[in-house]
C-alpha cells in the first residue's frame, strides 16, 4: 500500500503550473512556510500578508490604468463610427427611393 503525499502544495507537472501555484501563493494573504528544497521556493519571495495586499493593490491600479488607456483608444473611433453610421443611413434611404421608383414604373 502506498503512502499519500503530505507535501503542500503538490509538486507541479509543468512550469506553467509551478508559476500558477507561485502566483496563487503570492496573492493569498496566508503565508505558508516552505522548506528551501521545495520546488516553489525559487519562485516565492519572502513576504508578509500586508506586502501581498499592497502588491495586489498596485497590480489592480496598473490594470485600471491599462483599461483606461484601452477605453480611451476605443473612444477615439467614436467619430468614425458616427460617420459610417450616417453613410449607412443615407445609402439605405437611397436604396428605398430606387425601389419605390422601380415599383412605380412597373405599374404603369
Amino acid at each position: 500500500m502506498s503512502k499519500p503525499s503530505t507535501t503542500f502544495p503538490p509538486k507541479p507537472a509543468s512550469s506553467f503550473e509551478a508559476q500558477r501555484a507561485a502566483l496563487l501563493l503570492d496573492i493569498s494573504a496566508v503565508s505558508i512556510p516552505l522548506p528551501p528544497t521545495h520546488p516553489f521556493s525559487p519562485f516565492l519571495p519572502p513576504h508578509s500578508p500586508t506586502q501581498s495586499m499592497e502588491s495586489v493593490l498596485q497590480n489592480i491600479n496598473k490594470l485600471n490604468r491599462s483599461l483606461e488607456g484601452v477605453i480611451a483608444v476605443g473612444n477615439e473611433f467614436g467619430a468614425v463610427e458616427a460617420l459610417w453610421s450616417q453613410f449607412e443611413h443615407v445609402m439605405a434611404r437611397e436604396d428605398g427611393k430606387e425601389d419605390e421608383v422601380d415599383e412605380g414604373e412597373g405599374t404603369q
